[in-house]
């Protein structure tokens, strides 16, 4: 299982209704393994399959700032998986100017 939140720095709340699409590498090209929008608490939870590879959580902040000034467009994030025993929490802290993200639990 792989997770997710947004959390607006700026605001100190929850980013929600943020387009997201989980991928998966498969040799030179990204199968789409699951598209969602955050919740009311800037959350997503994709239940995909327990597999080891190279995955792309991509957020589409552009939609979630809009007409809003801002520096960063839409926001790729690439990690592995090698341990499918365990559950994979990526969080994204963004504000228009920065963001940055950990691995969660």
């Amino acid at each position: 299982m792989i997770s997710t939140h947004i959390l607006d720095t700026t605001k100190g709340l929850p980013a929600s209704d943020v387009p997201v699409v989980l991928e998966k590498q498969e040799g030179v090209s990204w199968k789409t393994i699951g598209t969602d929008k955050t919740n009311s608490d800037g959350r997503i939870v994709f239940n995909c399959p327990k597999e080891q590879g190279i995955y792309r959580l991509t957020f589409h902040i552009e939609d979630y700032y809009g007409a809003h000034e801002h520096f960063f467009m839409n926001t790729p994030i690439i990690f592995k998986i090698t341990n499918t025993e365990r559950k994979y929490h990526v969080p994204l802290l963004l504000n228009p100017y920065g963001y940055s993200t950990y691995r969660g639990s």
